[in-house]
């Protein structure tokens, strides 16, 4: 059998792990920082927790897992009979892969609230699927790195959101556009183009406007049924160069100026603050996701043409479906696999990321091998990180494997060394070499 992996899944070499590991670790950082705190959640979770919640378009993406056992005696036979797959499927399947980590989220916030303190700032970073096609940058299994806090209507966090994303990318070496808007930007504009009970129709549409423009909205909007006259003022009212200009617009939707307002209220927050990113209000944001309802997040390279590599916004009641109402929140999420791509293309990973070992100690016999082994504890308990070639083989087979594996010193152990208790600590850079005491190699390699 030829081995192989589902489409939009990868394997990743140490190299490539240690990358990942880097970023991961910045956005960790970061958070932690600004107070929040690491939770999990399953790799599944019952569809009832997923469905209806990212839209007609999100459903159709949520891989289901089969029932145990024999699935089809419970299959629906009419749905079977049809070969019906959307009819079968909640018969067949009770639990899906997640396609987010937000909803999960707010499950395990209502799970858990006797155990919470609120507002709850909490960070998650773990692997989701989507049923996806393929391309670059877009996988079926890919991480995500969210950050959110639940429990307060407070527009601070928002402007928070903006100095965590402006640090990771500053810090990951990363030139980015970040937008924002809000859905109540959007409601206003659905209200004054007469379409308000098909809001979310619109912003479905326009949310493709960067991938297929004005044309090909307006195409979707007319298969939607939207007239022309309500397409023109949907164009016209998105087209707008400076967003205050729409409180005259939105003179009669009061939804559309507080909007405007909270807009207004993130920006005051951050006065005095500067941003080394550029931060830009774009009201033809309008993320696709059924469960925003306040402020929008995005942020986009300016380096590298791709997608999205950072999303997020304000739900007011995603808890609500599951018997917890009123519970505000906001979050964002990195799209580490897109950024991950982007520093390999501009080739912005540090050069020592795959330094794994400090020190790796080889034997030219079978006795100093032993002794070496017992050197290992010593370093390794003072913090290097250490290995030992495996046999007392032939020096040249020895240095060509230290060489491979980029490690920065070496630390040769004849019978010579073992009698005198002075190692040779070679250089695997600069090719020097130096004689010393086991204690001396910890004190260079440290400092």
């Amino acid at each position: 059998m030829k081995p192989s992996i589902p489409k939009g899944t990868r394997d990743f070499s140490p190299v490539e792990l240690h990358k990942r590991q880097y970023i991961f670790g910045i956005i960790r950082d970061v958070y932690e920082r600004f107070g929040f705190h690491p939770i999990e959640t399953p790799v599944m979770e019952n569809l009832s927790t997923l469905t209806g919640k990212y839209g007609e378009e999100g459903d159709k993406l949520l891989f289901k897992v089969l029932n145990n056992g024999d699935f089809l005696s419970k299959a629906d036979p009419e749905a079977l009979a049809e070969k019906d797959s959307q009819a079968l499927a909640p018969s067949i399947a009770r639990r899906g892969l997640r396609y987010d980590l937000t909803v999960p989220f707010a499950r395990y916030v209502v799970m858990h609230q006797n155990d919470l303190t609120f507002p709850f700032k909490r960070y998650q970073i773990q692997p989701v699927w989507r049923a996806d096609r393929p391309q670059k940058g877009r996988y079926q299994e890919f991480y995500q790195c969210d950050a959110d806090a639940i429990g307060s209507d407070s527009l601070m966090y928002e402007a928070e959101y903006i100095q965590i994303i402006d640090e990771v990318f500053s810090t990951l070496g990363l030139k980015v556009e970040v937008k924002i808007n809000s859905r109540k930007i959007l409601a206003g504009i659905a209200e004054v183009s007469g379409v308000s009970d098909r809001m979310m129709e619109m912003t479905m549409a326009v949310d493709k406007l960067w991938k297929i423009g004005w044309e090909g909205v307006r195409r979707e909007l007319l298969a939607r049924d939207f007239t022309t006259d309500q397409i023109d003022h949907i164009q016209r009212y998105f087209s707008v160069e400076d967003v205050q200009s729409l409180r005259t617009i939105f003179a009669d939707s009061e939804i559309g100026t507080t909007g405007l307002d909270e807009v207004d209220e993130i920006h005051g927050y951050l006065e005095g603050y500067e941003l080394s990113q550029e931060l830009v209000v774009d009201v033809t944001l309008a993320r696709g996701l059924n469960y925003y309802t306040g402020c929008i997040f995005e942020v986009v390279s300016k380096e590298v043409k791709m997608g999205s590599i950072l999303g997020g916004g304000r739900y007011d009641d995603l808890t609500g479906v599951f018997g917890m109402a009123g519970m505000s929140g906001v979050g964002i999420s990195f799209g580490v696999e897109r950024i991950f791509d982007i520093l390999e293309e501009l080739k912005r990973f540090p050069d020592d990321l795959d330094q794994t070992l400090d020190l790796l100690m080889l034997a030219l016999d079978p006795e100093s091998h032993k002794v070496a082994f017992k050197l290992l504890t010593e370093f390794r308990d003072s913090g290097l990180r250490t290995d030992l070639y495996p046999e007392p083989a032939k020096m040249k087979k020895q240095m060509k494997y230290a060489n491979q594996t980029g490690v920065s010193h070496t630390l040769i152990i004849g019978s010579e060394e073992v009698e005198k208790g002075i190692y040779t600590l070679k250089n695997m850079k600069t090719g020097d070499q130096q004689k010393l005491s086991a204690a001396q190699i910890v004190e260079t390699l440290q400092s």
